[in-house]
């Protein structure tokens, strides 16, 4: 009967304490370890917009949710997106067709500057699909945030571009 006492302790203190030969589980990876971080998409408000385009330089914008990273840590960045005409049928990836920016502020009026970032748009990239278009090649452009995001902008630079959808984004060490 002792036996059997001895025999259940032991047990009871290895349900408890765990079996001294199997190692404890690894530890989360720090954030600066983390060598690249893909936007979710389907938790963006919209991936497309709803409504087509009605002039040159028209406004898809999409409100980004809080990452669960500091993107902050990240380079480069690249954008991916697919433009669609009036009918809903795809138009070729070219120069000329769209254009990206990353905007702090959403409802900030201030979008940046014509040509490349600054103040509210830390990203702004033209040709976004196209062979100049580096934001949407493998590497990305490069990115320096201050703060997260808070809107990815879309534009038409092309009049026949009704739509755009986005297909990725991802932040790069």
């Amino acid at each position: 009967m002792k036996k059997i006492g001895i025999v259940l302790a032991f047990v009871v203190a290895l349900a408890l304490l765990g079996c001294p030969s199997q190692p404890p589980p690894p530890a989360p990876a720090p954030a600066a370890a983390i060598t690249s971080y893909t936007v979710d998409l389907g938790s963006l408000p919209a991936k497309r917009n709803a409504k087509a385009f009605a002039k040159n330089y028209d406004d898809f914008l999409i409100e980004l949710p809080t990452f669960p990273v500091d993107v902050t840590q990240f380079s480069r960045v690249t954008i991916t997106a697919k433009y669609f005409d009036a009918a809903g049928k795809e138009i070729a990836q070219a120069d000329g067709q769209a254009m990206v920016s990353f905007l702090y502020d959403p409802k900030s009026k201030d979008r940046g500057p014509d040509m490349g970032p600054g103040g509210n748009a830390p990203l702004k990239e033209f040709n976004i699909g196209g062979a100049s278009g580096l934001v949407s090649g493998e590497r990305g452009v490069r990115v320096k945030l201050t703060q997260q995001p808070g809107a990815v902008l879309f534009q038409n630079n092309n009049v026949n571009v009704k739509f755009i959808e986005v297909t990725e984004i991802t932040f790069r060490k």
